[in-house]
């Protein structure tokens, strides 16, 4: 089986590259499993010791949303902290939002940087940073596309994070057809995932009628599997409902490996992307598949040091019998899992959704903070 990125059928990509030989030693089992199976490993961050780390260990793409930019703010200050008075010597009418944003764009372009030999030696495929929309931006489609345009003239090597809300499909078609390479984000179900394959479907074909060539682009599907799992759990305990100890750490991964199966067998060009990690599930059993897994580094670490076989499970069913007792407990999991469980105009009202956004747009606030505290201190605090 070719290494991650070698050889794609999907987008016409086709790169020289072999297996490593199966004598072949490895720094970790994430470098076995990106030199050894089509699976690809990206880094959930845009911290630079992350990626340095991440990039060590086979990593071809990186991702980048509030939380981690604030994230990213609070570990590299020293770094970040002249060019926030720099910003505002720059921009002397700017908000804070309007200078959170600019450096939400200054991280990503920097790091985009240490992916563009992955980029270049992929054609597209790989060697991408995932840039995140604007939260507050779900439900107006054109405020999307807009942002969309001008986040992916920001390095030839981005890919932008629409949400899959309903104004996020609009956006993410019309995104796709403009040339942007796009990560549907804010994704959970099963419905949003066909969605979104279909949505970006529709905008490669509408670059194709026009004759532009796709070859180029990396589009992907994320499912927060882990933020599945968080809700189904927070329902249990406010329900007092009873389930068998370790079936809830399941849902996520039946739902993404459903959409895998149908992705293939309805040929979507685009790749699912595992997020949202809870337990070595949420990328031991999806080895093997065309997919990519985006852990922060932490969890690279504590994959890296543990004795789980890289060995492919991404066609290995999930238990009927926990799928059954999860679909009979818990209707958000049946309307995760059932291609019909959610229609676009729910998209925005499903739980995992409406938590996910909030915490999104928490953090786009305390980004504003960040940016206060730099550029407006606190007199009290210099006494």
């Amino acid at each position: 089986m070719p290494p991650c990125g070698a050889e794609d059928t999907t987008m016409g990509h086709k790169i020289n590259a072999t297996a490593a030989a199966a004598t072949a030693t490895y720094k970790s089992p994430l470098h076995q499993m990106t030199q050894t199976t089509d699976t690809c490993l990206w880094n959930d961050s845009a911290a630079e010791a992350d990626l340095t780390y991440s990039l060590e260990h086979g990593a071809v793409g990186a991702t980048c949303n509030p939380v981690i930019v604030l994230d990213v703010l609070k570990r590299e200050m020293p770094t970040w902290k002249p060019r926030i008075l720099a910003l505002a010597r720059e921009l002397p009418a700017a908000t804070e939002t309007e200078i959170a944003w600019r450096l939400v764009e200054e991280i990503s372009s920097t790091r985009a940087g240490m992916l563009r030999p992955v980029f270049e030696a992929s054609g597209g495929r790989n060697g991408r940073l995932s840039i995140q929309t604007d939260p507050r931006l779900y439900r107006n489609p054109k405020a999307l596309v807009d942002q969309a345009m001008r986040f992916n003239a920001l390095a030839p090597n981005m890919i932008v994070k629409l949400p899959v809300t309903r104004a996020g499909i609009e956006a993410i078609e019309e995104a796709t057809a403009r040339g942007v390479s796009i990560n549907a984000t804010v994704s959970f179900s099963l419905p949003q995932a066909i969605q979104v394959a279909e949505a970006v479907e529709r905008g490669l074909r509408r670059l194709e009628a026009k004759g532009d060539s796709i070859a180029a682009m990396g589009p992907v599907c994320t499912i927060m599997v882990g933020r599945l799992d968080d809700w189904l759990k927070v329902v249990a305990e406010k329900r007092d409902i009873t389930i068998e100890p370790g079936y809830l750490e399941w849902a996520g991964v039946a739902v993404f490996k459903k959409a895998y199966r149908l992705y293939r067998e309805r040929g979507y060009r685009l790749r699912l992307l595992s997020a949202a990690f809870r337990n070595h599930m949420h990328w031991s059993e999806f080895i093997g598949g065309d997919v990519v897994i985006s852990p922060p580094c932490k969890w690279q670490m504590r994959y890296n040091a543990s004795d789980v076989a890289v060995e492919p499970r991404i066609d290995r069913p999930v238990d009927p019998r926990i799928v059954s007792e999860l679909q009979k407990k818990f209707e958000d999991f049946r309307r995760a899992y059932e291609e019909d469980g959610l229609t676009i105009a729910e998209f925005d009202t499903f739980p995992p959704t409406r938590r996910t956004l909030r915490q999104f747009i928490d953090a786009c606030n305390q980004l504003d903070v960040q940016v206060r505290n730099v550029i407006t201190p606190d007199p009290d605090a210099e006494l």
